[in-house]
């Protein structure tokens, strides 16, 4: 049974939920027994279909998206759309439009962006999993400051159908839940899924690419490397501040692309912010351009070369735990993430330690194209040594 009331109630606190669907009911299948939230860009029959975007407020999906019509055929309550924010290219989840979503450890702090609401929903026991969508991190990263399990799975695997994209080289839907079980679970139902290829050796990237990271996060990818036995190092052919911004730079042409009607039409739908971060990638030379690509197809090369020879790669998820609505986003936040997305891999986001200040610190592993189910075996034995989950103080089992 669903209790709205009290949902509703929780959500007050967090924002994470934009809109609920009280006609939501359990079917039968393996997801028989979950409640699920799906991100606003991600298309839900009968609800609105926003991408956080004033542009798209009242537009209503007249479908389900592949994924999520697989959802309700395996059984699961799709139970309302979720926060994020705008049109999924941002940090914090601090939409103009549809107001802040706050972090259940912290209130006043961001739960990561873009898949903000997801990461805060699933962390409160507002819903068993969620749905996000990760272009450079959007799922991993509010998996690691929200203290919860996200899988951005290999480039593709996934259907892009019903999804507002921002770059389709680098978009993927991908699973949050509070446990390894309830992920691989809602992968299986999402995915086909290979056998698993044991992985026997893990990796690390020299020196950290030179990315500053603050000292809970080292501290922690300290001792994620001691329990995996990560002793093998590889290198980066590129700064990762340029590679990621290599990244966003595909990225704001993508997303320009996709919302030339809107800044045509209904300049007035989009914030100043988000046209301005649009205009990178359109005024951007072609050499500059050119350069760029060469330097994602050279980082491409060198991270499936590293998992390659050695299996899997282990990184912290972001430099840094989640910090205050107040503060800018740090440039470096998607650094390590944004890799993944770069080479097509799947990568694994578990919550592997504490701050000083009980924020959550996140490590990632990333894999072979097509062995999710080698990740999450790798991603168990890691996690049954850090055993760093814990409920936030805001959960609705202590409402």
């Amino acid at each position: 049974m669903l209790h709205w009331d009290d949902l509703e109630s929780a959500n007050a606190a967090l924002n994470a939920f934009a809109d609920f669907d009280r006609k939501a009911r359990f079917g039968e299948g393996p997801l028989s027994n979950l409640t699920m939230g799906i991100k606003a860009n991600i298309a839900v029959e009968g609800l609105p279909w926003t991408g956080g975007l004033e542009a798209y407020k009242d537009r209503i999906a007249d479908k389900d998206a592949e994924a999520v019509a697989k959802l309700r055929a395996a059984g699961a309550a799709i139970i309302g759309t979720l926060n994020m924010e705008e049109a999924a290219l941002g940090a914090k989840t601090d939409n103009p439009f549809f107001g802040a979503t706050h972090n259940p450890h912290k209130i006043g702090y961001t739960p990561g962006g873009s898949s903000g609401g997801s990461g805060a929903a699933v962390a409160a026991g507002l819903c068993d999993a969620a749905l996000g969508t990760d272009t450079m991190g959007s799922v991993r990263i509010p998996a690691a400051y929200c203290g919860i399990y996200g899988l951005k799975p290999t480039a593709g695997a996934i259907s892009q159908d019903g999804l507002e994209i921002v770059e389709p080289t680098l978009d993927s839907i991908g699973p949050l839940a509070r446990s390894l079980e309830d992920l691989e679970i809602v992968s299986r139902v999402l995915m086909d899924l290979d056998d698993p290829q044991p992985i026997d050796n893990i990796t690390h990237l020299e020196n950290l690419g030179g990315v500053d990271c603050e000292p809970a996060v080292l501290e922690t990818y300290e001792k994620a490397r001691d329990a995996l036995g990560a002793a093998a190092r590889f290198a980066l052919p590129h700064p990762l501040t340029r590679i990621r911004f290599a990244g966003f730079i595909l990225s704001s042409l993508g997303l320009s692309r996709e919302l030339t009607d809107v800044l045509k039409n209904n300049p007035d739908g989009l914030s100043d912010h988000l046209k301005f971060l649009l205009t990178f990638g359109p005024e951007r030379s072609a050499a500059d351009l050119a350069e760029d690509r060469k330097i994602l197809a050279e980082t491409t090369d060198a991270i499936t070369a590293a998992v390659e020879a050695h299996g899997a790669i282990l990184l912290p998820t972001a430099p840094q735990v989640a910090f205050s609505h107040d503060d800018k986003a740090p440039a470096n936040q998607a650094d390590f993430t944004c890799l993944a997305n770069i080479a097509g891999l799947p990568a694994i986001s578990i919550p592997a330690g504490w701050s000083s200040d009980g924020l959550p610190v996140g490590m990632q592993l990333i894999g072979a194209a097509g062995n999710e189910l080698g990740l999450f075996a790798l991603a168990r034995k890691l996690d049954e040594k850090l055993s760093a989950y814990r409920a936030p103080e805001i959960f609705v089992g202590n409402i």
